[in-house]
């Protein structure tokens, strides 16, 4: 079921989801019918690679969206995608998923997460890299980020990855 709102758009899928939705952006995909899959790809409609929610979390970043959020039910998965959001109109959760995302999207591509990656997907100026700084240790202290190298000293260098 899709449905549409002035501030975002939920798709609603009535079966649990075979990973958990914290592993989306990572993990190998899965079917619950290879055959439809395979006939699915073959006539162009999917791909069956389970690059799909990391393009949209990239497309999120690049339009600086806040990313979707992803819900397990007992019977359900359902996927909201905001509309346009200013860092300012964002809650703590908001900012806590998008570094995790943003981290996670990093890490798949090879790279990792600083204070700079984090400034341009939220488009933050440099003369604010304090406001980064704050959402990283957020993110940290919620568990879903850490430190690349704990012993690393220099902030200026810290990089980060997630859980």
């Amino acid at each position: 079921m899709v449905e549409i709102f002035e501030d975002g758009v939920e798709i609603t899928n009535p079966v649990k989801p075979l990973i958990g939705t914290i592993r989306f952006i990572d993990y190998n995909p899965q079917s619950r019918n290879e055959k439809l899959a395979q006939f699915m790809r073959r006539v162009n409609i999917c791909e069956e690679r389970g690059s799909g929610v990391d393009k949209v979390i990239f497309e999120c970043e690049y339009y600086q969206l806040p990313t979707p959020r992803f819900i397990e039910g007992d019977n359900f998965t359902r996927v909201i995608i905001y509309s346009h959001k200013i860092l300012r109109q964002m809650d703590k959760d908001d900012k806590n998923r998008a570094c995790y995302l943003h981290s996670c999207l990093k890490y798949v591509s090879g790279e990792h997460t600083t204070n700079h990656t984090l400034r341009e997907r939220f488009g933050i100026e440099e003369k604010n890299y304090s406001m980064a700084s704050r959402i990283i240790a957020e993110g940290i202290e919620s568990g879903q980020i850490k430190d690349y190298n704990p012993e690393n000293k220099s902030k200026k260098h810290s990089k980060y990855v997630p859980f």
